[in-house]
């Protein structure tokens, strides 16, 4: 049953900003926690035409209260992912432990050899590896896409994993006996491509994090990993304190033709 308050047609504010006003209400009641009304629907519940209900919605998008997506309505956008910089990082812990459903759709789990990942990671260019493609999900909606990596003579036994729900860095301890002991990373905006957007559901023009990541095992660099993370889904946050010398970030200039 709605809770609407119909706009007052005596009052000298604007229609659609007595409807934005009553749509902000129910937002913070949770009214609209499983359902956002279409514009239809929107129109009946306050008797006023499409078009003051489209200037209402518009400005609770503009707000960041709620996404609206062609030939996908309008839904309210869930709370953001914070994603912690400075330290060695698992993305599926950080999703369970925010209290989301980590999925990951496997795109590729096979063994290729590709030059430049070799060379990334200390090896011979026709060495043997993983390459590991992921399509990273929270509570069924895409925020990454996960491209990495790793020395076939080391993971191998990836290739056997089920990593659909599951930490990539776990498994590599658990079948090959062998952990991340530290890392760096690298994040830039970038525009993603066209199959990227496909993946993502971003629209056009809309910027992503691009994210490179090189982390060392016990022998030296065991993972060679790019990612693409949606910015309107995650922020990634760094925690200091007076003294504390353990998180070391640095400010990269990009070259003009990047």
């Amino acid at each position: 049953m709605s809770d609407a308050r119909p706009p007052d047609r005596r009052s000298p504010l604007p229609l659609w900003s007595q409807v934005a006003d009553d749509l902000r209400r129910r937002l913070d009641a949770g009214e609209f926690a499983s359902h956002f009304p279409g514009d239809v629907e929107l129109m009946g519940q306050y008797d006023v035409s499409r078009h003051t209900v489209r200037d209402a919605v518009r400005r609770l998008q503009e707000a960041g209260l709620v996404v609206r997506e062609r030939g996908r309505g309008t839904h309210v956008r869930s709370p953001g992912l914070e994603q912690p910089l400075g330290t060695l990082y698992s993305l599926y812990s950080s999703i369970e432990e925010q209290g989301h459903e980590q999925r990951s759709i496997v795109r590729a789990l096979e063994e290729r050899t590709d030059a430049e990942a070799a060379r990334t990671l200390g090896l011979d260019d026709d060495a043997p590896l993983v390459y590991l493609e992921r399509l990273r999900q929270a509570d069924g909606r895409a925020v990454a896409l996960d491209c990495s990596w790793l020395p076939a003579a080391v993971a191998r036994p990836l290739l056997d994993a089920d990593l659909g729900h599951t930490a990539l860095y776990a498994e590599l301890q658990e079948r090959c006996g062998v952990r991340p002991r530290s890392g760096w990373e690298r994040i830039r905006p970038a525009l993603p491509t066209a199959e990227q957007r496909r993946l993502l559901g971003t629209a056009a023009r809309q910027p992503v994090f691009a994210i490179e990541r090189v982390t060392d095992g016990p022998d030296g660099p065991l993972e060679w990993r790019h990612s693409v993370v949606r910015g309107d889904v995650v922020a990634f946050v760094a925690r200091w304190s007076e003294g504390d010398g353990t998180t070391r970030t640095s400010l990269e200039a990009a070259p003009a033709s990047a």
